[in-house]
């Protein structure tokens, strides 16, 4: 898993409106990447609506949002729609990121063991390096804790 201080490789994934997002265009701002299990469901659409909610508040500071799943164009399309999600919701089902990242791997839930991406957020500087970094997200209060550590971390 990326750690504090590491820059991640360049890609290049597709938004909810199909357009190409490219990590190395986001160079010279800060960057909150936060990764859901699957668009639509309960967790997720708290998350993501917490996120939309303090985006002005984000963007004060300088941050980008992004949001990262294994969920195909269409259905991020769905839910940015329903949900008033502007934040570019990027689609990674061939697991670019995912894997490199360290996020997608096992997880365990009511006694059942599969693989699947593991709620986790990392909070990037300009220079794309890892300044924070939360493992086992808990949905309730999570992007105010982003908002809060941008604030102390990225503060001119």
């Amino acid at each position: 898993m990326l750690a504090i201080g590491d820059q991640p490789d360049d890609f290049t994934l597709q938004d909810q409106e199909g357009r190409d997002v490219r990590w190395s265009s986001l160079r010279g701002h800060p960057v909150a990447v936060f990764f859901y299990p699957k668009a639509s469901t309960p967790g997720c659409t708290t998350e993501a609506c917490d996120f939309r909610d303090l985006e002005g508040e984000l963007a004060a500071l300088g941050v980008r949002v992004l949001g990262i799943s294994a969920d195909s164009v269409t259905a991020q399309a769905r839910f940015a729609g329903k949900h008033g999600l502007a934040y570019p919701l990027l689609s990674d089902p061939d697991h670019v990121v995912l894997g490199p990242w360290g996020v997608w791997g096992e997880k365990k839930l009511y006694g059942r063991v599969f693989e699947g991406i593991r709620r986790t957020t990392f909070l990037f500087d300009v220079q794309g390096r890892v300044v924070a970094v939360w493992t086992n997200v808990k949905v309730k209060g999570h992007a105010d804790a982003v908002l809060a550590s941008a604030r102390e971390l990225l503060a001119p």
